[in-house]
């Protein structure tokens, strides 16, 4: 159940996106360019101001230390705007990084990485999935590999659509080894990794520092790098996979929310064929799916989050939730976004009114943190299990 204190939370949150960070959003979308570290920066410092910021860092690194059951509730106010979540610092890949830091970092690493992490003065970024015939979806096929060397590893390889490499200040990379897959961290002045280029993605607004290709060629760090233990990358990968793509649902869930204010606004306010479009049985078809979508998504998320607090973000259980409800949340957005550019009309496809570029930037949700296919598929086999 979400505590009181959260749904206040979220109502200043709510309050805060809507008086600070709207007016900034309409200027972003309307130039068509990313938000810029010192506007993070800015609007983070006004989050800290309003006590809204950091809803999923620990409280010791001055975040709000919230359970993923309030959680919900805050991150779908705050992504009621598309760089809400960027203000309150509970964005990809932070949000999912913060997660891991926080369970895999040793003392000195967490002193090191976690803490600026957490309190928005530094961004980051996972190194993750590769170019043909690297990894992608299937993390088996990783062909980045790290080897030892005098006093640490040598890593050499390449990743593409690492989001947020450019002004990154550490790189989380995963690499091969001979004792299976390892999590490295990676100084942005380390002269071994290179940030090739942003790869022009169709989300650029939601996404400061871009969908990167990075090179690490002789990329040499010391013992003191390995995130966890030498092997074990998979295992803390699981470890930070649900809650990202939970966070991912909620935020996503707020500017759905958001996009359906704006069309039951815009049809009760426009006419047509003798009356307001609202009064039009088919508009109000949209409005009402627009609805179902919404509320079945919010059920979802909720008992996911029910399910990661009770048994753990790594829990069969837990990453089953993930997927059935990042797929479920995924694709009722698009359909509640593609809903709200109809109701639009010819408008709805004039960034002016900004719901053309949600629709846009959501886009990608269907494939970030696991494609809607592949998570089908490893739905049905833990549904199959017990028959086999």
């Amino acid at each position: 159940m979400v505590s009181t204190s959260a749904l206040e939370l979220a109502a200043r949150t709510r309050r805060f996106i809507s008086e600070q960070v709207l007016p900034v959003e309409r200027e972003i979308v309307v130039d068509g360019r990313p938000m810029d570290d010192a506007l993070r920066l800015e609007l983070q410092k006004a989050a800290k101001e309003a006590g809204v910021f950091g809803p999923l860092s620990p409280v010791e690194h001055g975040g709000l230390g919230l359970d993923t059951r309030d959680q919900a509730v805050v991150l779908e106010a705050a992504g009621t705007s598309l760089i809400g979540p960027l203000a309150l610092n509970c964005w990809a890949p932070d949000d999912g990084n913060i997660h891991l830091l926080a369970h895999a970092a040793n003392p000195e690493q967490a002193q090191r990485y976690l803490a600026p992490l957490a309190s928005g003065e530094v961004r980051s970024a996972i190194a993750m999935t590769e170019p043909a015939p690297g990894a992608g979806a299937d993390p088996g096929m990783l062909r980045t590999t790290a080897e030892e060397a005098p006093g640490g590893w040598v890593i050499n390889g390449a990743k593409h659509l690492t989001t947020g490499a450019d002004g990154a200040a550490f790189v989380i990379c995963v690499a091969r080894t001979d004792d299976g897959p390892t999590m490295f961290l990676v100084d942005a002045d380390n002269p071994g990794m290179r940030v090739l280029r942003r790869m022009p993605t169709l989300d650029h607004t939601s996404a400061p520092g871009g969908h990167c290709e990075v090179e690490f060629s002789g990329c040499f760090v010391p013992d003191t790098a390995v995130l966890g233990e030498v092997g074990l990358g998979m295992e803390y990968a699981q470890v930070r996979l649900a809650p990202s793509r939970l966070s991912f649902c909620m935020s996503w869930l707020g500017l759905a929310t958001r996009a359906q204010e704006l069309a039951a606004r815009h049809i009760s306010r426009r006419e047509a064929f003798g009356a307001r479009i609202a009064e039009h049985g088919l508009a109000q078809g949209h409005l009402a799916d627009n609805e179902i979508d919404i509320e079945a998504s919010r059920a979802l998320i909720a008992r996911c989050a029910e399910v990661i607090d009770a048994e753990g973000p790594a829990s069969s259980a837990a990453r089953h939730h993930a997927s059935v409800t990042k797929t479920f949340v995924s694709e009722a957005v698009w359909r509640v976004l593609d809903r709200a550019v109809q109701l639009h009309g010819g408008l709805g496809v004039c960034e002016d009114h900004l719901v053309a570029r949600f629709l846009v930037e959501a886009r990608a949700f269907r494939i970030y943190e696991g494609p809607s296919e592949v998570l089908r598929w490893s739905i049905a086999r833990r549904v199959l299990r017990p028959y086999r």
